[in-house]
């Protein structure tokens, strides 16, 4: 576990590091995104005046820290955050449940073992689950192989396919720690006495708003394609910027604009609100887009800068949650909802869409500013800002369950990799079975 000091050195040094490497000009909305895999347990501290409290590793000498995870706070009476203690109980039920079973590896290769299978996998995989290796598929293997499904976060249908026997043979010791890594992600949010704060969880793609230590309200969120992950970090939401602009990344300046335009003509910059910017600067001029060379900045030779006014179908919506980092990341509303329906929310660009921007501005300000003019955009300070913390579950546990979730931004194993392993393996019952015969032999 790292220690306090040894979080503010690591947070600060990369945030350093980022901001040596980057144009000044940038901060207005071009997307830099740390290197999320590297660092899938932390956050990366962009506002000190976020940095949330570690009592319990505060008080522990740097030379008695040692880099680990799940084991239980130093001071089993400090503060934590609630999510902290939903999973050091669910992980307490999951070895109780799970970690008492065989440990043996299903083997083999074939069509998903389902009912009236005459499988020569079925008599491991029955006794993986806990029940005799003699028998048939009957109900209760077909129970036992739904609740491990809705445990792991695999489909439930009660069949041995080749997802749940993959799950099945990384063992109840890879799933422990699974539970133990987001423990440690839990450990590094707000104690149970923070007062009012937004919690963003990339992995679940929701969000949630915290009044002294408990959820107020909540709502879904769009949140990073796998390709632009949304960075785990702590930062400050200090103003509301209605009516916003939207600086069109350049990246999809290049890929989706200039192409259109080339495809569809000038017109498709002016039917949706486009101007032409020769700079970031705040002092850039505007540019005609008929003496633009669009092929030039399709092909990536040229770089522009974009922005569409308000209103409209402005991909900002109405309004922008603003908490200055220089990674481009906020949160803010949009006109497109119909994707608040869908199950799959990580397709944006690594900022944060949320499913309804006026509840959200009248928890943080009261209410949702109208603007002064429809076509400029207007800054309005949170007369106390209020810290935002981006992190990334893939554990879902609360006070009577547990579910694990797709890793979708493959941070996991990376960070796996950093601690020691458990010594437990999964056994492979033929190898055994081999081995018996060779030395009888």
């Amino acid at each position: 576990m790292f220690g306090t000091d040894t979080l503010r050195t690591f947070a600060f040094g990369i945030v350093a590091a980022c901001l040596a490497a980057m144009p000044a000009a940038a901060a207005i909305e071009e997307i830099r995104l740390p290197p999320s895999r590297q660092h899938g347990l932390d956050m990366i501290v962009v506002d000190e005046d976020a940095l949330p409290a570690e009592p319990e590793l505060a008080t522990t000498p740097a030379d008695a820290q040692v880099e680990t995870f799940g084991a239980a706070a130093v001071d089993p009476a400090a503060p934590v955050h609630r999510l902290y203690g939903d999973l050091r109980h669910q992980l307490d039920r999951y070895r109780e449940r799970w970690g008492g079973l065989p440990q043996l590896r299903i083997g083999g290769e074939g069509a998903a073992i389902g009912a009236g299978a005459s499988d020569p996998r079925l008599g491991v995989l029955r006794q993986r689950l806990g029940l005799a290796r003699q028998g048939s598929f009957d109900k209760a293997l077909r129970a036992r192989l739904v609740e491990f499904q809705k445990a792991h976060g695999l489909a439930p249908d009660g069949r041995a396919g080749a997802e749940t026997i993959a799950a099945l043979n990384l063992g109840a010791a890879h799933y422990e720690r699974l539970i133990q890594l987001n423990m440690e992600r839990a450990r590094r949010l707000p104690a149970a006495d923070s007062g009012k704060y937004l919690l963003v969880d990339a992995g679940a793609a929701r969000l949630w708003m915290y009044e002294d230590g408990k959820p107020v309200d909540s709502m879904k969120v769009v949140v990073g394609a796998p390709a632009t992950e949304t960075p785990m970090l702590a930062a400050m939401i200090r103003y509301l910027s209605v009516n916003p602009y939207w600086n069109v990344p350049p990246e999809l300046v290049q890929s989706l604009i200039a192409r259109r335009v080339l495809e569809q003509g000038l017109g498709y910059l002016s039917e949706r609100r486009y101007q032409v910017f020769d700079g970031w600067g705040e002092d850039a001029a505007l540019v005609d887009p008929a003496t633009v060379d669009w092929a030039a900045v399709a092909s990536g030779e040229k770089e522009l800068r974009v922005r569409q006014l308000p209103g409209g179908g402005n991909s900002m919506g109405g309004v922008k949650f603003m908490m200055p980092n220089h990674y481009g990341i906020y949160l803010h509303d949009t006109p497109n909802k119909t994707l608040f329906g869908e199950a799959e929310r990580w397709v944006s660009n690594g900022c944060v869409r949320v499913e309804d921007a006026r509840r959200l501005a009248n928890w943080l300000h009261g209410e949702l500013p109208a603007a002064a003019s429809p076509d400029v955009e207007e800054r309005v300070d949170l007369a106390r800002p209020v810290p935002v913390y981006i992190t990334y579950f893939t554990v879902e546990a609360d006070a009577k369950t547990l579910a694990f979730r797709k890793d979708r931004y493959e941070r996991d194993a990376a960070v796996l990799a950093r601690f020691p392993a458990d010594d437990r393996r999964m056994v492979d019952p033929d190898e055994q079975f081999r081995q018996a015969m060779t030395l009888g032999g």
